[in-house]
């Protein structure tokens, strides 16, 4: 790995190389014809595939993106005149170039501040208003991101309190999964314990971040709710032609947990990152680590010091006033750990 490499790798997760696994999984696929469009074997064994991860009948609709899985899945529990909430720092409120009102066709989001990146019962419950009131967009449905924009993980106590008060107001809820495995790793729970046993009624499940290519999908966790989404998912473009090579990198993400010990690597390092960094005088955690996530407080000359060292510093991920954010990956090093670590001494020096 050249030096170049090791400095913009704690950049962001989507930068790092698809594992070896989804490689030789696309190889695999790419020998002889398959029927398009969904139709071919690897597309229809996911259902079943993912059935047995998460326990009971599901229904999988593999998309290109994460913005594409959140917006569709949002489209397909929300109308058009509905609420959507949402944390403030969520992917759906800032990252999305309004997707999600776009394909719900004009559904508000309502966003809701926290200094974790959690929503919790109170909040949520203070939000919710004008049920009924035909001047009011109406509360339709809840959208919560595991792990959270800023490293947090929802516990099982947490999501099934939140979840509760959204089913309370009769919100269908939504989970934004883009790095979900890291979630899952963390806290050791079983993939349904942490969705439809919680109250989850449809789950963008991520792979890319996490040693895919371009691999996402939608998942219902009641059948009978996905409705017309099979319009909406080829309205859309992510019905693509040539799905074996999406639901291929899927099957083998999955294949003898992939998935999971790629995120438990993730994790490890971001554990190891964030240690080193909070034992450094001028370094503060912004947030706990829990996932593959790290938010740093440093000052403005320390980072254009390692902006002058040759390293990317990610700024404003959040928002304009952000800390900087380092962010490890299913392939990361220890030395590349080490080597993060050293540039920061020296720029704090």
């Amino acid at each position: 790995m050249s030096t170049s490499t090791i400095k913009n790798s704690f950049a962001s997760d989507n930068v790092s190389s698809a594992c070896p696994e989804i490689i030789e999984a696309l190889i695999t696929a790419n020998s002889g014809i398959a029927s398009s469009y969904a139709n071919d074997k690897h597309s229809l064994h996911l259902n079943s595939l993912f059935s047995a991860i998460f326990e009971t009948e599901v229904a999988v609709y593999p998309v290109l993106s994460g913005t594409a899985a959140n917006a569709l899945a949002l489209s397909a529990i929300a109308p058009s005149f509905g609420k959507i909430y949402c944390h403030q720092m969520s992917h759906i409120n800032t990252d999305e170039c309004g997707a999600p009102e776009f394909f719900t066709g004009g559904a508000k989001l309502i966003p809701i501040a926290s200094d974790d990146g959690k929503i919790t019962p109170k909040l949520l419950e203070n939000m919710i208003r004008g049920i009924g009131n035909v001047h009011s967009a109406q509360p339709a449905a809840l959208s919560l991101t595991q792990s959270c924009e800023v490293g947090t993980i929802y516990q099982l106590d947490e999501l099934t309190a939140l979840i509760a008060k959204a089913k309370q107001y009769h919100l269908k809820v939504h989970m934004d999964g883009a790095r979900f495995s890291n979630a899952l790793a963390a806290i050791g729970a079983s993939p349904a314990d942490m969705t439809w046993r919680a109250g989850v009624d449809v789950l963008s499940f991520g792979g890319t971040k996490n040693g895919c290519i371009a691999a996402e999908a939608v998942i219902f966790f009641n059948p009978d709710q996905v409705g017309p989404f099979p319009f909406l998912h080829k309205r859309s473009g992510q019905l693509i032609s040539k799905m074996r090579f999406v639901s291929a990198q899927l099957e083998a993400y999955v294949k003898d947990d992939l998935w999971l010990k790629n995120a438990r690597h993730a994790n490890q390092m971001a554990n190891k990152l964030s240690k080193g960094l909070a034992a450094l005088t001028g370094i503060e955690l912004a947030y706990p680590t829990q996932s593959n996530e790290i938010f740093a407080h440093m000052s403005r000359e320390t980072i254009q010091r390692m902006a002058a060292a040759g390293y990317t510093v990610t700024e404003g991920e959040l928002d304009e006033t952000a800390p900087p954010r380092f962010v490890t990956s299913w392939n990361t090093t220890e030395a590349e750990v080490e080597a993060l670590l050293s540039a920061v001494r020296s720029a704090l020096l």
